[in-house]
């Protein structure tokens, strides 16, 4: 029981803070699933299924999770929608075992009765990312598939969050590495930042910070170069620089070169 409460507890608080009943309507609800949409930010497309891709514009994605069902030789596949991003959750006890996201579409009609779908509607975007990365903070497999839809969500700032989510000695190892990769897909000179710091800290396992490095990979080469050459030059683990050193090996930029002709010719 004290599991299961500290669960609750933890939702009920991030709920609160969002100022919404998320969190006790999950709790509340009978077992089986229980579904809620919400708006997806500029540039969020999915078919309804089992793709979803972000970054889009002009009709191209730098970014997709999952795999489309069809290809361009097909006659016919369903139509890749703009939103809601929708959440499908997977309720036991009253407490959430499983999580599935999916962006456009439409669900299909609720059965009813015991063990039938809860759909709540449409919840506001801050509301539903209160919930998510409440849920993120809890040992579960819930918990470590609850970070990627809260990107997802319109109109929201949430890399505050996932900094002190990669920063938690608490969270789960693979939660927190999760937090790291959307916090270097955030961009912009501030996460940028908080990586940098992440990696720093002598409190955070050395995983958690490849996690961190990785991520500056993925930045814009103006923003993530000279933060992996900072670390590659500087930070104290032998596995850390080496990842950051691989990462640079991936750009073929100019810098990156410069620098490992400066440690391959060190007397």
């Amino acid at each position: 029981m004290t599991g299961r409460l500290t669960v609750l507890l933890t939702l009920a608080a991030a709920t609160a803070a969002a100022g919404q009943d998320l969190g006790a309507r999950v709790a509340a609800a009978p077992d089986g699933q229980l579904r809620f949409s919400y708006a997806a930010r500029p540039g969020v497309y999915g078919d309804g299924r089992n793709s979803i891709s972000w970054d889009c514009r002009d009709g191209r994605c730098r970014n997709r999770q999952g795999e489309r069902n069809y290809s361009d030789e097909d006659d016919w596949h369903s139509a890749c929608d703009s939103g809601p991003v929708r959440v499908a959750l997977t309720v036991r006890g009253g407490a959430v075992t499983h999580l599935r996201a999916y962006v456009g579409g439409e669900w299909r009609p609720t059965t009813g009765g015991g063990g039938g779908a809860v759909d709540v509607g449409t919840v506001s975007t801050r509301e539903a990312t209160g919930f998510l990365l409440g849920l993120a903070r809890t040992d579960s497999r819930a918990g470590r598939e609850a970070i990627f839809p809260a990107t997802l969500a319109d109109s929201v700032t949430i890399w505050p969050d996932l900094l002190r989510l990669a920063r938690d000695q608490r969270v789960h190892q693979e939660t927190r590495k999760s937090a790291v990769f959307w916090l270097g897909q955030a961009a912009g000179a501030a996460a940028t930042k908080g990586l940098s710091d992440l990696v720093d800290d002598t409190s955070t396992d050395v995983e958690v910070k490849k996690s961190a490095v990785f991520a500056m990979s993925q930045l814009p080469h103006e923003d993530g170069v000279p933060a992996l050459i900072r670390v590659a030059r500087g930070n104290k683990s032998p596995a850390v620089r080496k990842s950051a050193l691989f990462w640079l090996g991936q750009t073929n930029d100019p810098r990156a070169i410069a620098l490992f002709e400066e440690i391959l010719t060190k007397p």
